[in-house]
């Protein structure tokens, strides 16, 4: 009776669509919209996790990781970064919508639960804000999915260990070579025994090139994490 009285004043709608769902659960996110987001599954590289483009065949190491291994022991994406999703996230992120984080970190854990399963984790690190643009925006995004993930994966979560240390432009319009020299030196451990002789799991929205969770994994494993594995909602894939 209480749930029919709530759904009359605050009908329950999809997060993307915006159209009324009788049966919400947990996601908020009407069938039809659920079926539009793109998953990332086999084949892949089994170290940055980028997906190959058969649809056949098994996990293995792609060509760039071959050549130069990422600092990081293994990354993995819930979604591709396009429709329903890029949308959610933009909308989390620029417009303040703090409730998108949600639905956005149990399709992740429902995704990647599996894998998550298979290794072993100690401590969910999410990827750090700089002071001041967390000023501005308010939130870390990553701390929020963070949350979610910790909870659904029963994992600690530990805020406040990484730092970014320095100020660096916003990634989204430069190059893969300039995203890496904008990020490097910029995060440091402020507490290196929360993290030394331990296996943590980064935490961050979208994977582009992989220079920001790079250079997290490097001031971690230079504090002393065993392994450093990565963990977005999403991934850019071209």
């Amino acid at each position: 009776m209480l749930r029919a009285f709530l759904d009359i004043l605050f009908p329950p709608l999809c997060h993307i669509c915006r159209t009324f769902i009788p049966a919400a659960g947990p996601l908020h996110i009407c069938a039809g919209c659920r079926e539009s987001i793109t998953t990332i599954s086999s084949p892949l590289c089994d170290l940055c996790g980028m997906p190959f483009g058969t649809i056949d065949g098994f996990d293995h190491r792609c060509g760039a990781c071959s050549i130069s291994p990422p600092r990081f022991d293994a990354a993995r994406a819930a979604t591709r970064f396009d429709g329903p999703v890029r949308e959610m996230i933009h909308r989390f992120k620029y417009d303040q919508r703090v409730q998108l984080s949600r639905p956005l970190g149990l399709i992740t854990a429902e995704t990647l639960a599996p894998w998550a399963a298979a290794i072993t984790s100690d401590l969910v690190v999410p990827v750090p804000l700089h002071v001041r643009r967390l000023r501005q925006r308010g939130f870390n995004q990553a701390v929020l999915i963070g949350q979610v993930l910790a909870h659904q994966w029963q994992l600690p979560l530990d805020r406040t260990c990484l730092r970014r240390i320095r100020w660096t432009e916003p990634q989204i319009n430069l190059s893969a070579a300039e995203r890496t020299a904008n990020v490097r030196g910029a995060f440091a451990v402020s507490a290196p025994s929360r993290v030394e002789g331990r296996r943590v799991l980064l935490v961050d929205d979208v994977f582009t090139t992989g220079s920001t969770v790079t250079e997290c994994a490097r001031a971690l494993k230079g504090a002393g994490a065993t392994e450093v594995r990565v963990v977005t909602v999403a991934r850019a894939v071209a």
